[in-house]
């Protein structure tokens, strides 16, 4: 399940990505991060079906110009995010639907152009560092 396939995409179910990303941001038990990554992709599935293909197409559009840095990819996926986490429940933590639908978005811009991998996953990292890192670390500690 965790294996890279041979075009350098993740398998296609969000807990992978989930646990790419995590790993990145809070390398602490693993036990702890599978679990949290379990509960964000049960809320991820059920966002996927509020994502317009033409919200995709437009981050794909955006990461594969390489006229654009990162600073500003990254502040086209948080306008994108901010849009999109209107569909949240109402009972849901701001911040977890935003790095759910973060994570979301970037296994949907892979699956549709693997050879982004590596731009898309830097940039989504960036923007969990810079948004979410304390809030990672206060969920990998309350599970722990």
């Amino acid at each position: 399940d965790d294996e890279l396939q041979t075009d350098g995409n993740r398998s296609g179910h969000l807990q992978n990505v989930v646990l790419f990303v995590l790993a990145g941001l809070a390398p602490t038990n693993e036990e702890v991060i599978r679990l949290i990554a379990a509960q964000l992709a049960a809320i991820g599935d059920e966002f996927d079906k509020e994502i317009q293909e033409r919200v995709v197409n437009d981050l794909v559009q955006h990461f594969g110009n390489e006229n654009l840095s990162r600073e500003e990819i990254t502040r086209h996926m948080s306008r994108v995010v901010g849009e999109l986490i209107r569909c949240k429940p109402s009972d849901m933590e701001q911040e977890k639907a935003m790095l759910v639908l973060a994570m979301l978005l970037t296994k949907k811009i892979v699956n549709r152009v693997p050879s982004l991998l590596q731009r898309v996953y830097n940039t989504t990292l960036n923007y969990m560092n810079q948004q979410f890192h304390d809030y990672i670390a206060n969920m990998v500690s309350q599970t722990a």
